[in-house]
């Protein structure tokens, strides 16, 4: 008989069918913008760029951005406010999502099961078809979240929350993500407050360089009913997902100079979090692992190595010489 501790064969997590063409004329919505036909249109075109290395299922998680469209044609996003009686992130802004399990064939069918479980989302993929599958995000618990974008085709669903871990449920202008102007009229108790803002703050990389990472907040309008603004992990992914889909640049800047690419901190991650090579050995792959690739991504300059830079500058001084 087979071995029974023997490894089991990795699962893609980033499999998925995406269906030829979104059927909109039976679709229970009202009729879309010409915006938003172009939006849906740059979605479903959009094919991200997996990583060149393989994660640990234990490390991946994955969100829900569900898309419907709302009374004029155009795009919101559901969000919602998690439930204050939770361990981490309570009463914070979120998008239904949570970690891989077992049963999850694919990062896709943990998005749609998580939102099923939070917010009575229907699994039903013809009633909410997927769009695409954004690039990761490295979150702050060093999980790496993968976005699934999707579309509700019936606007005559109704939510069934999870109290236990979802408070409220309300949505946002996915295109309100792209400018510092809200899109709502301004409450005199919100006067003061603009609607994004950014902060920044630094982190050490690879061979001993700080950089600066930048991190988005947008007021949604309803703090006055104890509604958190969009901020962090959250407002990054859907800054990404307004831009994908707009096919324009938010009208402030994203990213600092100084900050490294998503693959890039994906991969410093792995290297410097025991927790990536736990679960690395935990799930038999640490043999599969291609940590130069990885070390490649991330940055790190061996010893003995050059960076392009300083090949440049010793080129240079040769030059002279």
């Amino acid at each position: 008989m087979p071995s029974s501790d023997k490894a089991p064969k990795p699962l893609n997590l980033l499999e998925y069918h995406r269906p030829k063409r979104l059927k909109l004329s039976a679709a229970r919505i009202p009729p879309l913008s010409a915006e938003s036909r172009r939006c849906l249109k740059n979605l479903a075109a959009h094919h991200a760029a997996p990583l060149p290395f393989a994660l640990p299922r234990a490390r991946c998680a994955a969100v829900l951005v569900a898309l419907f469209v709302g009374r004029n044609g155009d795009l919101y996003v559901l969000l919602n406010r998690r439930s204050a009686t939770l361990r981490s992130y309570a009463g914070d802004t979120s998008l239904p999502g949570g970690k891989v399990e077992r049963r999850d064939r694919t990062i896709e069918d943990t998005a749609r099961r998580e939102a099923f479980e939070e917010i009575g989302l229907p699994l039903n993929r013809m009633k909410v078809p997927l769009l695409c599958i954004l690039e990761p995000f490295l979150a702050s618990n060093n999980l790496v979240v993968t976005p699934v974008v999707v579309l509700i085709l019936d606007n005559t669903l109704r939510p069934i929350l999870n109290t236990a871990e979802v408070a409220a449920l309300f949505s946002h202008p996915l295109s309100a993500f792209l400018s510092s102007d809200p899109p709502f009229p301004a409450e005199p108790e919100t006067l003061e407050v603009p609607y994004h803002s950014s902060h920044e703050w630094t982190y050490a990389g690879p061979n001993g360089a700080q950089h600066v990472g930048r991190v988005h907040r947008f007021i949604t309008g309803r703090e006055a009913g104890g509604i958190k603004p969009v901020f962090g992990l959250t407002a990054a992914i859907l800054i990404h997902a307004a831009t994908v889909a707009h096919a324009c640049e938010p009208d402030f800047e994203v990213t600092h100079p100084q900050g490294m690419s998503g693959p890039a901190r994906i991969a410093w991650a792995v290297l410097t979090n025991p927790a990536f090579r736990k679960a690395y050995e935990a799930e038999k792959m640490g043999k599969s692992v291609d940590w130069a690739v990885i070390r490649r991504v991330a940055g790190v300059v061996d010893e003995g190595e050059e960076t392009d830079g300083k090949k440049g500058r010793r080129r240079r001084r040769e030059h002279k010489l």
